[in-house]
């Protein structure tokens, strides 16, 4: 039950791009504005991840799970109730909060209550129900508003959150133990919060995001970048000396990025692979629906192979990671390129409504590599992380691939838009432009991993 409440919320980031045409026409705004209901939300959830990991280190996992359920379903139906832009984007934010205080309850729920192998395939289900939801988001999201029909129909996007919410507290009553955890009887200090280091890290990532949200006025805006580069490193700076006075814990602990073992690399792998991944379905449903001409059902359906294919080598991961260990997220990594790259070139190429029929095999080829990348990724990266540090570190993890959606939408949607005003409104050379800026954060993410292979190759001949 608590992988059913980490879907939702995982879903919520992808599910809204199919209805994001919808939104625009029923709230009257702007493609700019409506972007702010998908990164807003990334961004809260990103922001939230270390703050509810320490929470629930501190006052027990199940107890925060409750907290953040609860406010996950009464946000969502504040989503969808929204008469404005600027209050469905308020409530986004919140929903993004309370979204991101549950994911990591869930990697350390897994962490207490399994050893060895079993903790092995929990990580390996829990990586699963991560790449999933996002993959069937805009599958999901196109039944959804098929459904409900008319202008309002992106309204049940949010909606249909509060009965599995319901459902899902209901279970999670009866079946999750009430055991006292170590993480119960942790010392005062780490109920203390940096707050100085999320206000930091929020502020510079929101200075990176709004010279790309704002696309149309770049120009005027690029010097906020600067801005982000001097807010981050403060916050790095703030970390070494929080972590050195010892009077909280950090934010974000210097101790996981320099004394465990892949931690680093799998967090930056994390962190430039969402970068392209996740703002790929807001590119493709602007280019199926604004440019082809697709309904919101027809934008999910063309997308529908890439969900396939990541549910089937998503769950033959955890079998497959026994053997092949971090080099499987190399073969997926390049599988994901592939076909990215086959995608690009079968939208350029064919700007009809065949274009969602000719993109459907390379789509399907990249999900059977995204299967393989996330799940992998996150058990091998927290698999030497101490059970103290358990929240803090799933949450950490689970923070750059949040902030990379929340990068990759702006980012990406950024890319699209400003082609399309670049080239009087060309849309196959939007998508592939796009498209191309995902594909070289993969290939990073692609680098990132064949560094942490041979590390790790090291690390093993050392010990034998």
């Amino acid at each position: 039950m608590t992988l059913a409440a980490g879907f939702m919320s995982l879903l919520d980031v992808s599910i809204v791009t199919v209805a994001l045409p919808s939104m625009e026409a029923s709230l009257g705004t702007t493609p700019s504005g409506v972007q702010w209901v998908v990164s807003g939300y990334a961004l809260a959830f990103g922001l939230a991840l270390v703050p509810a990991g320490r929470l629930g280190d501190a006052w027990g996992r199940r107890r925060m799970f409750f907290v953040s359920l609860t406010g996950f379903v009464v946000t969502s139906a504040l989503c969808g109730a929204a008469p404005t832009l600027e209050l469905l984007v308020l409530a986004r934010l919140v929903q993004g909060f309370t979204a991101g205080m549950i994911g990591p309850q869930n990697s350390g729920l897994i962490q207490d209550l399994f050893r060895g192998a079993e903790r092995g395939r929990a990580f390996g289900m829990f990586g699963a129900t991560v790449g999933l939801s996002t993959a069937v988001g805009p599958v999901l999201g196109g039944v959804i508003l098929a459904l409900a029909g008319g202008p309002d129909g992106w309204r049940w996007v949010f909606y249909v959150n509060v009965p599995v919410g319901l459902v899902t507290l209901a279970l999670a009553y009866r079946l999750l133990p009430r055991r006292r955890t170590d993480a119960a009887h942790a010392p005062k200090f780490a109920r203390r919060l940096d707050l100085v280091g999320t206000a930091l890290l929020g502020a510079g990532v929101l200075a990176v995001l709004l010279p790309m949200l704002e696309y149309d006025r770049f120009g005027r805006l690029w010097w906020l970048l600067l801005v982000a580069a001097a807010l981050l490193a403060g916050f790095a700076l703030w970390e070494v000396r929080v972590a050195r006075r010892g009077v909280r814990p950090p934010l974000l602990d210097p101790r996981l990025l320099t004394s465990t073992p892949g931690y680093a690399t799998g967090t930056a792998l994390s962190l430039t692979y969402f970068i392209g991944f996740s703002g790929l379905w807001i590119v493709l449903a602007m280019f199926f629906q604004g440019g082809l001409g697709y309904t919101p059902l027809q934008s999910g359906l063309a997308v529908t192979s890439f969900a396939v294919g990541s549910a089937f080598s998503a769950g033959a991961s955890g079998r497959l990671l026994a053997r092949f260990g971090r080099r499987l997220t190399v073969y997926g990594l390049v599988a994901v390129v592939v076909g990215l790259a086959g995608t690009a070139a079968a939208v350029g190429i064919h700007t009809g409504p065949a274009a969602g029929w000719l993109a459907a095999g390379p789509l399907l080829l990249a999900g059977i590599g995204g299967g393989v990348v996330i799940s992998p990724n996150i058990t091998l990266t927290l698999s030497e992380v101490p059970v103290r540090m358990a929240g803090a570190a799933g949450g950490a993890l689970q923070t750059g691939g949040r902030i990379g959606a929340a990068i990759g939408t702006a980012l990406l949607a950024g890319v699209y838009y400003g082609t399309l005003e670049a080239t009087g409104r060309d849309q196959g050379v939007a998508v592939v432009a796009a498209m191309l800026v995902a594909i070289l954060f993969v290939l990073v993410a692609l680098v990132i991993a064949i560094v942490e292979t041979r590390q790790a190759d090291a690390r093993a001949r050392l010990t034998t």
